[in-house]
């Protein structure tokens, strides 16, 4: 286990680094005016007033600004890291040492301990979960359905020390849980389609100002920026195959091409596949896209989308890289069956020789925006984050009202956080005339 500093019952790599991490975080706050509304109002109205808060996302330094955001909300919120690979160690600091927030995370962590650091957060005992890819809730549910062996060892050992009563108050004192990203989403859809969800969710990634923004935008430039920093690769010329054109991989194709990159998408729904062929992207299966392309970034929330077949096929040199959720989408674990490696070539970047080519997987199959960079750019993740808060607020609002199922944010709070980011922006919009108004609402006005 890498060496930690103790603090606030928390668990990170070194307290001293925090007025590094401050500096950071408050950066990014300059380009998080709607987050800061809220922090405002949340400061005021304190909806969150003595809700226990356990969150498991990437611990950046716009997480910090919605951890405050929470924190002054009234919540006792303890946070640990979604990837071992994505937390920024000084805003960590940060958050111990300034704001006394419970943080377990240590970029570089080993699986023992991201999952001993998921085993801490359950033991904040909280009423209301935050989630970026489902882990919290996915554990939650093994407890509550008696699926011991189902949990990582750190989980397990600890869920085994506490009594059947225990147990199930653990998983009834939580009211809800909201859900950032894509992956989470379809797991908890999942849940629910079984019968099997314990309490309601909100999935934060359906409202429009997260996925048409976050996943496009952020995901986009994010991943393009990891890609530059682990490689310092010159796009312009090659040929960049993008696995997946949902809004990330729309959005990373964009930012691919606009650098002159020849962009290949693979895809398996035959309407974005459509889609991207209109947008002007040469469209193949990945059988084919192998042979040629020179970069690979797998985008899609699947399970080994790039195989060793695929692999095979692939020129000397080639490149692979992951900008969905999880360690999944490349088959590592056939690779190295396959394969000699890996040879660590510089920051991010191991090699793998595979019948006499070299192949370069980028961030060990992690998230590359994450791992390589610093994730989206703030202004972004400031509606994302608007929505976690909003949605906190509306999980201890309606509790009672709201089913054991997936749930999206009300489309007028969606609303409400584009009209508030406008404003920041300086930006103005038209408003419909009365006139326009009775024209909608009409059925008997034609031509």
């Amino acid at each position: 286990m890498t060496s930690t500093a103790q603090h606030t019952a928390s668990d990170i790599k070194d307290l001293s680094l925090a007025p590094e991490g401050r500096r950071r975080t408050e950066w990014a706050e300059r380009s998080m005016p709607v987050l800061r509304l809220l922090r405002e109002r949340f400061s005021r109205e304190r909806p969150l007033a003595g809700r226990r808060l356990a969150a498991c996302l990437h611990v950046t330094s716009e997480t910090a600004n919605l951890a405050v955001t929470l924190q002054a909300g009234g919540a006792d919120v303890a946070l640990c890291a979604s990837n071992p690979l994505s937390t920024q160690d000084d805003v960590a600091a940060h958050l111990v040492k300034d704001h006394g927030i419970k943080v377990f995370a240590i970029k570089g962590e080993d699986h023992a301990t991201y999952y001993d650091h998921l085993r801490a957060a359950l033991a904040h005992r909280p009423d209301l979960t935050m989630d970026d890819g489902a882990d919290l809730v996915s554990a939650l549910h093994m407890i509550a359905l008696n699926r011991l062996d189902d949990l990582a060892p750190p989980v397990r050992a600890w869920v085994e020390t506490l009594s059947p009563a225990d147990r199930k108050a653990l998983v009834a004192g939580v009211i809800g849980s909201t859900e950032e990203t894509t992956t989470g989403v379809i797991r908890l859809k999942a849940m629910a389609r079984d019968g099997v969800l314990q309490f309601p969710v909100i999935a934060v990634n359906d409202s429009d100002t997260k996925h048409l923004f976050d996943n496009r935008y952020g995901t986009g430039q994010s991943t393009l920026d990891g890609l530059l920093r682990a490689t310092n690769l010159l796009v312009a010329g090659s040929t960049v195959v993008v696995a997946g054109y949902g809004w990330c991989g729309r959005g990373f194709a964009a930012r691919a091409r606009g650098a002159g990159a020849n962009v290949i998408v693979t895809e398996i729904d035959p309407l974005k596949a459509l889609e991207a062929q209109m947008d002007g992207y040469r469209v193949a299966p990945m059988a084919e896209a192998a042979r040629v392309g020179d970069v690979f970034v797998t985008l899609t929330g699947n399970v080994a989308v790039i195989r060793v077949e695929h692999m095979r096929a692939m020129k000397d040199g080639a490149m692979l890289a992951n900008a969905g959720h999880f360690n999944v989408e490349l088959d590592l674990a056939g690779l190295a069956q396959a394969a000699q490696g890996p040879t660590h070539v510089r920051a991010f970047v191991d090699e793998w020789r595979l019948d006499g080519k070299r192949l370069f997987v980028l961030a060990e199959g992690r998230l590359l925006n994450l791992a390589a960079a610093e994730g989206h750019p703030a202004s972004v993740m400031d509606m994302s984050f608007a929505n976690q808060a909003l949605a906190a607020e509306l999980v201890v609002q309606r509790a009672r009202q709201l089913t054991k199922d997936v749930h999206r944010l009300p489309r007028e709070l969606d609303a409400e956080i584009a009209r508030l980011k406008l404003g920041a922006m300086g930006v103005a919009i038209d408003t419909l005339t009365p006139e326009q108004l009775r024209y909608l609402a009409s059925w008997e006005m034609g031509t």
